[in-house]
């Protein structure tokens, strides 16, 4: 286990040195950061002047150098909007991105697994049709068209929901805010969470039901059925068990993917995390903002993916992770 971990942390480091580079590499192609800085109407002289001091002229090497020492210590740059360290700028932000990635995860874990095993249980039911034909329709609608219905239905005409912004949050500590401890904001975080969720709830209903179904089909599980163990005890301690392994893997990816999907969804209901803040920084060409954003993204995909490799060795003791590439 040990050795395995301190392999997949030189793998990460090799990762987000690529992320970084490749982050840093874009800013050139987003725009000039001094016509949101100065505007207009400052003279061609100062803001070469202004180019010198933000070191926008040094070669790209020298540029990329000074970003990564910086970034070892925790600078990512300042924002050119917020005048205070990205870095800041988004841990503000995140816990607000965070918590409607977990709402959305227990939404997906506590449909789509009842769903997907009893699909595979009854395949043939009038259910299962009708689920399956949802989840088709749920894959193929995009998450912004989910979010607009559901603010006509639920807000504009039913008006059970709020349709934008966070609500009321309880402080907890540092930068961390959130709304499952009031019921405003409970119920703010409500349909941000379904319409997020409707991007991954399909995908999963299938894939454990046609994980489930294969495994149903194996030789240990007819062999439980010969000698008459009860029918439950095989679906959900035998077969459910061995069914869960791939999505974990899965799931753990669908994670970090979650994470940047809530840009659409944070959009449309103005919720402010960090796909709301990333959209803006893009359009204010606000670039250290941009390029820490990436690398933040890319450092929750690297953490959540060796997480969840050691979870999948935990779960299923005849993995060597030791071997494991």
């Amino acid at each position: 286990m040990f050795a395995y971990l301190v392999k997949r942390v030189f793998q990460a480091a090799a990762v987000m040195f690529v992320i970084s580079l490749i982050s840093f590499a874009i800013q050139d192609n987003l725009g000039d950061p001094l016509r949101e800085l100065v505007g207009q109407s400052v003279s061609e002289d100062v803001r070469e002047q202004l180019r010198d001091e933000l070191g926008l002229n040094d070669s790209f090497l020298v540029q990329y150098g000074r970003f990564a020492l910086n970034a070892l210590h925790g600078d990512l740059g300042t924002s050119y909007f917020f005048k205070e360290p990205a870095l800041t700028v988004i841990l503000k932000k995140l816990p607000a991105t965070l918590e409607l990635v977990f709402g959305a995860s227990i939404i997906i874990i506590g449909l789509s697994i009842p769903l997907g095993v009893y699909t595979a249980i009854k395949p043939k039911s009038p259910l299962t049709k009708l689920i399956m034909g949802l989840s088709i329709v749920g894959i193929s609608v995009p998450v912004f068209l989910t979010a607009i219905l559901m603010i006509f239905v639920f807000a504009v005409e039913m008006r059970w929901l709020p349709s934008y912004g966070r609500g009321e949050v309880v402080q907890m500590f540092g930068y961390w805010s959130t709304n499952y401890l009031s019921w405003d904001g409970f119920k703010h975080i409500l349909m941000p969470s379904l319409a997020l969720a409707s991007i991954m709830l399909p995908l999963f209903i299938r894939l454990i039901r046609s994980e489930m179904m294969e495994t149903l089909e194996s030789e240990y599980v007819k062999y439980a059925y010969a000698k008459g163990i009860q029918r439950k005890r095989i679906w959900f301690v035998h077969a459910l068990k061995n069914t869960l392994l791939p999505v974990i893997t899965v799931g753990g990816v669908q994670i970090g993917t979650m994470v940047a999907y809530t840009i659409l969804t944070e959009t449309v209901f103005q919720w402010p995390g960090m796909g709301f803040m990333f959209l803006e920084a893009v359009n204010r060409v606000d670039t250290p903002l941009i390029v820490a954003y990436l690398i933040v993204v890319g450092f929750i995909f690297v953490l959540t993916n060796t997480i969840v490799d050691l979870i999948y060795g935990l779960v299923n003791p005849t993995i060597n992770l030791a071997r494991m590439s």
